[in-house]
């Protein structure tokens, strides 16, 4: 297995990606939760995968892995092939396909129009990949289900680390944007600690210095020797926040719960706090 140990491990510029546009072996995924960016212009070759649509179910639960298996095959991804993710939800494809051990992946982190930015051409022509045959692997330490969410909380050693707005964790709002159509329960799981995902990253998106993102986590008690999990709302956040963790600032024991707000707010089983 190809081995990230460091956030230079992962990250590609854009001249990264122009320089690999014709390489077969490469695969280029954009991620969004909705396709409007996308259709007006993307990084030539690159595919799209909706957020909402391609990896959550209209209820909002995240797709099973037969399916995921499916959007990798649909995406003519295969075992060898090396996957960089761009776009707003870059770093929870990442996760997702990092939580499923497949080894070659890089990240373009930061907002997607460094590619524009750089002089280089949009493309709207929408590519369709030769299917693959991938046999996606299990699910490895990186990620976390509700249920194992819920046996954690309280216990000693654990963090459950929020990652979302101050008025998503204090129960103002369940989405982000502040939307109600097909909202559940706000609030926050109880005991989690608030960390906004913006305390980890700079105005233009990228992440900040390690030295800054380690007084953010002092400031808040999160021993780097702690069990974390990390959630948001459709785990976007959540993936940002274990990425900087684990590659930046060389935390090991981390999970994402990627059911996350969507899964947690809307099931009658959980106890929420505001």
């Amino acid at each position: 297995m190809e081995s990230i140990k460091t956030a230079s491990d992962a990250l590609v510029d854009a001249a990264w990606i122009a320089s690999h546009l014709r390489d077969p072996c490469v695969r280029v995924v954009e991620i969004d939760v909705s396709a409007a960016a996308y259709n007006a212009g993307h990084i030539p070759g690159a595919v799209l995968w909706n957020a909402y649509t391609d990896l959550r179910h209209p209820d909002y639960l995240p797709v099973s892995e037969c399916e995921l298996q499916d959007l990798l095959r649909k995406s003519g991804i295969d075992a060898e092939t090396s996957v960089v993710f761009y776009g707003y939800g870059g770093h929870l494809g990442f996760w997702l396909l990092r939580s499923h051990g497949h080894a070659k992946i890089r990240l373009m982190d930061g907002s997607r129009e460094q590619w524009n930015s750089e002089g280089r051409n949009w493309s709207i022509d929408v590519p369709t990949p030769p299917r693959s045959q991938y046999v996606l692997a299990a699910q490895e330490a990186f990620f976390l289900s509700k249920n194992e969410l819920q046996a954690m909380i309280g216990q000693p050693g654990r963090v459950v680390l929020d990652t979302r707005s101050k008025a998503e964790y204090d129960g103002e709002r369940f989405w982000p944007s502040g939307a109600t159509a097909g909202a559940g329960r706000a609030g926050h799981i109880p005991g989690a600690v608030h960390l906004p995902i913006e305390l980890l990253r700079t105005e233009d998106g990228t992440f900040r210095g390690a030295g800054e993102m380690l007084q953010v986590l002092r400031d808040r008690g999160i021993d780097p020797q702690s069990e974390i999990v990390t959630y948001c709302t459709i785990g976007n956040r959540a993936a940002q926040a274990w990425f900087a963790m684990k590659y930046v600032l060389g935390y090991e024991n981390l999970k994402v719960y990627y059911g996350s707000w969507t899964e947690w707010g809307k099931a009658t089983d959980t106890a929420i706090d505001t």
